[in-house]
């Protein structure tokens, strides 16, 4: 499936299908929560975060396509993530966009 950040695909027309969306929420265990924190003292990448994230992204991503295909859409376009910080260590993850179908 097609997935833009845009509004338009150059030489398509379309017609909207509706939003979609996917989201998640994801936490790293006590044991990485400690050694992130250590990280933030002394610098450097919180590796486990970043893992997390991009553990959370794909997850939300995944189920943004499942809304599409479920509502027989060709593309997607306007596509965004959002994210916000629930508690310490845990962050939610949204994927939203337009569900198009090609004319």
């Amino acid at each position: 499936m097609l997935v833009v950040t845009t509004q338009t695909i150059r030489g398509k027309d379309f017609e909207e299908l509706g939003l979609v969306q996917g989201s998640t929420i994801q936490c790293k265990h006590i044991g990485k929560d400690i050694g992130s924190a250590f990280r933030n003292m002394v610098g450097g990448e919180m590796k486990a975060y970043v893992e997390m994230m991009n553990e959370a992204r794909d997850i939300a991503y995944g189920r943004m396509l499942d809304q599409a295909n479920q509502l027989g859409a060709d593309a997607i376009v306007a596509m965004m993530y959002a994210t916000s910080a629930i508690e310490p260590g845990a962050a939610e993850v949204m994927c939203y966009g337009t569900a198009v179908k090609f004319k």
